[in-house]
C-alpha cells in the first residue's frame, strides 16, 4: 500500500517514513502542498499523511482541493499538526479521516502511534468513524 506524506520538515518526513516503511508500507513524498496535490492527482495513493502548516498551499487548501476533486476524494487523509483536537474535529469536518497531533509521541517507540493510527484508517474501509491521536 502507497502512503503519500506531505510535510515540509526533512526530519519528520524521515522519521516517520521510516516507521511507515518499517511497517510494510511504501512512503512517497511531497514537501509543500503545490507538490503534494500534484503527487495525489498522479500516483492516487491508499492514504495521504497532510501536513496543515506548508510552504505554496496551505494543508487546509490541499485537504478542500483533495476532497474536491473526483479523482482523489475517496482517498483517507490523516492530518498531522500541532494544532489543538477542537482544530482537528473542525479538520474532520473538511473531510480528513483522522487527526494526528504532532508532539514528542510522534518519535516515541519508532512512531508507533502513527503507525497505528494509519492501520486504523486503513482497517476502516467505510471510514464512517473518525480515528483521534
Amino acid at each position: 500500500m502507497t502512503i503519500l506524506l506531505i510535510e515540509d520538515s526533512k526530519l519528520l518526513r524521515t522519521a516517520s517514513a521510516r516507521a511507515l516503511v518499517k511497517a510494510g508500507y511504501q512512503v512517497i513524498y511531497a514537501g509543500d502542498g503545490e507538490e503534494g496535490l500534484r503527487s495525489a492527482r498522479e500516483t492516487i495513493p491508499e492514504l495521504i499523511l497532510l501536513d496543515m502548516l506548508l510552504p505554496k498551499v496551505t494543508g487546509l487548501d490541499v485537504l478542500k482541493l483533495l476532497k474536491s476533486d473526483v479523482r482523489t476524494r475517496d482517498i483517507p487523509v490523516i492530518v498531522l499538526s500541532g494544532l489543538s483536537e477542537t482544530n482537528g474535529a473542525k479538520l474532520m469536518k473538511e473531510g480528513a479521516a483522522a487527526f494526528f497531533g504532532k508532539s514528542e509521541k510522534l518519535f516515541e517507540n519508532n512512531s508507533a502511534d502513527l503507525v497505528a493510527a494509519v492501520n486504523a484508517v486503513l482497517g476502516n474501509v467505510n471510514h464512517e468513524r473518525p480515528v483521534t491521536t
